[in-house]
């Protein structure tokens, strides 16, 4: 059973990670949520526990068991890391090395996995200097992206942005672990 992290974000496409991990647990995946404070605004992470049937992740400073340090622990036993929808805020923190909460702890220690990242934001701030910079550099780094569709986003504006088609993101992340998941 492939063991997949998938980091959510404070987009409003995060109601679409329940979708995202529905399916990569309908695929056979185990699935572990970590969960940025802005995404727990936006979706519960009881809909998370619920659809994957693990602990979510929300804090790298609660320790549930003392033996364990949960982020290294799961960056260790991980075969892919997912984070859908991610911000141009985690893009930007992913790019620079900072390590200030759970899902960017962990996302330090995760090596020899891929590491796929789904950008979801406005698209004014998709197309910013400083998001294709970062996303660059995490290109560079050996990241697998999965381009955001163009259309009309939640603010109204229309262009490239939107957090890509949940169908798009599964067999995205199947085609990297092996079709036998």
């Amino acid at each position: 059973m492939k063991k997949i992290i998938l980091g959510v974000t404070g987009s409003i496409s995060a109601y679409k990670a329940a979708d995202i991990a529905n399916g990569l647990v309908k695929s056979g995946c185990n699935v572990n949520v970590i969960m940025t404070a802005a995404a727990t605004g936006f979706i519960t992470p009881l809909t998370m526990q619920a659809l994957t049937k693990n602990r979510v992740y929300t804090n790298v400073l609660q320790e549930d068991e003392p033996s364990i340090i949960a982020h290294i622990d799961l960056a260790k036993s991980a075969d892919a890391l997912l984070i859908a929808p991610a911000t141009a805020n985690i893009i930007g923190k992913i790019a620079g090395g900072i390590a200030d909460d759970m899902l960017t702890s962990c996302t330090l220690a995760v090596k020899d996995v891929p590491r796929i990242i789904a950008p979801a934001m406005n698209c004014r701030m998709y197309e910013n200097e400083a998001v294709q910079n970062n996303l660059q550099i995490l290109k560079e780094r050996g990241w697998k992206v999965i381009e955001p569709r163009s259309g009309r986003l939640a603010c109204g504006d229309t262009g490239k942005g939107a957090l890509a088609a949940v169908d798009d993101i599964l067999s995205f992340v199947k085609k990297m672990i092996g079709e036998n998941v």
